[in-house]
């Protein structure tokens, strides 16, 4: 099995079976057993695909007679593995996009035509790739959409925030390549140390410009083999959760609860910062998840982590008053992670209009956990104002126990001084992310 095989399979895995990219990939390359060098190859093919859907389906009916949507699956799949290699990859030649596809297609396909239609198709697009249609601009947000690959609700969300311009910019970043961050496990070594023991190992290192003990990791191979990973000297977490836990400002001998934890980081996160001293309650939903959590507090050495399954929106009597700190990552949308997982955008739109209830629901639930003068952190990763600002404006409106509080942030990254932050991937160069620090009063 090869990298376009792999990427077929993972593709129609998602269309199938409705999981999340980033997982179905993941246990396909793991089946498949390929070296490191083809596994990225089906890593950029099958992320290419998904962040290039919209517009790769846009040239491809232009050249076929028959409606994708009246093909078989994997047609499709092929047809827009073929067109992406030829359309945004240099070093693949066509011909070779082609035939693969076009085997693919024979060999995956019930239809015994599938694979000369296949072949006629992609000939067409291939002698047609500098003569291609132009994308429509009847109106900004279709043209975005197809040419960025964002259904038309969502970049109209975007516009109405951020304007034209900036909405491009925005879209372009999502289709992008999110960086691998680590967070130096400061209980066991210095960024400086880890820096050297990771270029030690091959892996190319540099800081990040604004996020202290972070490193951009590059050319890392699997990061769980290297003996850096191994020791627990560092985790991988985007800087925009670092921020939330940073807001969230936990100190030695606090007690700290992570209501909606999995799969750690901002536990881990939070750990550190109290030097490994008081207790890091550490919560999530399903029970596998909290082994995630325990097996990543083991590994960074993190005693004070005591991971527990809990629902957020169930009250917990004992726990009433008794948290210095509490933090709500609450389950969102997602529509801030879009360049770590591609398909995120093509969710359904009426399922998340009900995540604001949910997300109040924890909300108010975990205020009753906050101690007189502790502090409550509410953060997502996604955009969307009614699951950020408007939760936590109607919080405090029923909450008056709570105010809004201002919270320190690394220069030039933004400015948190009414108590409430939105990070941008084009802007900031990290994850899309809500956070809002909220104060008991005492």
């Amino acid at each position: 099995m090869d990298a376009r095989e792999v990427s077929l399979l993972a593709l129609n895995d998602c269309q199938r079976q409705g999981g999340w990219s980033d997982a179905i990939l993941k246990k396909r390359l793991a089946a498949a057993g390929l070296d490191s060098r083809d596994g990225a190859l089906a890593t950029q093919l099958c992320f290419g695909v998904l962040q290039n859907r919209l517009l790769l389906d846009f040239y491809l009916s232009h050249f076929s007679n028959l409606p994708l949507k009246r093909m078989e699956g994997r047609v499709v799949e092929a047809l827009r593995l073929g067109a992406y290699q030829m359309l945004f990859l240099d070093k693949i030649p066509h011909s070779a996009a082609v035939n693969s596809s076009v085997e693919l297609t024979r060999r995956y396909c019930k239809n015994p035509r599938a694979a000369g239609m296949a072949n006629g198709i992609l000939r067409s697009l291939e002698r047609n790739l500098d003569d291609l249609p132009a994308v429509p601009k009847t109106d900004p947000v279709s043209y975005f959409s197809v040419l960025y690959s964002h259904p038309e609700w969502l970049v109209g969300e975007f516009m109405a925030v951020l304007g034209s311009g900036e909405t491009a910019q925005l879209l372009a970043a999502n289709n992008g390549r999110a960086p691998i961050t680590a967070l130096a496990n400061t209980t066991r070594t210095t960024v400086e140390e880890l820096a050297a023991a990771l270029e030690g190992e091959g892996v190319t290192v540099r800081p990040h410009p604004w996020l202290a003990d972070c490193l951009i990791l590059s050319k890392t191979g699997n990061l769980e083999r290297l003996a850096a990973f191994q020791k627990g000297l560092f985790y991988i977490q985007d800087p925009a959760s670092k921020l939330a836990a940073l807001a969230l400002d936990p100190r030695p001998d606090m007690r700290v609860l992570d209501c909606c934890a999995a799969p750690g980081g901002k536990s881990f996160a939070a750990a550190i910062q109290m030097e490994g001293r008081g207790e890091v309650v550490s919560c999530d939903l399903h029970p596998h998840k909290k082994k995630l959590i325990q097996a990543g507090a083991a590994r960074l050495g993190l005693e004070n982590i005591t991971p527990n399954t809990a629902d957020g929106k169930a009250f917990r009597p004992e726990w009433e008053g008794t948290f210095d700190r509490v933090l709500v990552d609450a389950p969102c949308s997602g529509l801030g992670v879009i360049r770590k997982k591609p398909d995120i955008r093509y969710k359904d739109r009426p399922p998340l209009l009900g995540l604001p209830r949910v997300q109040r629901a924890i909300l108010d639930n975990a205020a009753r956990y906050v101690k007189p003068g502790g502090v409550l952190v509410y953060s997502t990763c996604t955009l969307l104002d009614r699951e950020n600002q408007e939760v936590v404006l109607g919080f405090l409106a029923d909450h008056p126990a709570f105010r809004a509080e201002g919270f320190p942030l690394p220069e030039h990254v933004g400015d948190a001084r009414t108590g409430m932050l939105t990070l941008w991937p084009h802007r900031q160069g990290a994850d899309g992310f809500f956070i809002s620090k909220l104060r008991r009063e005492g």
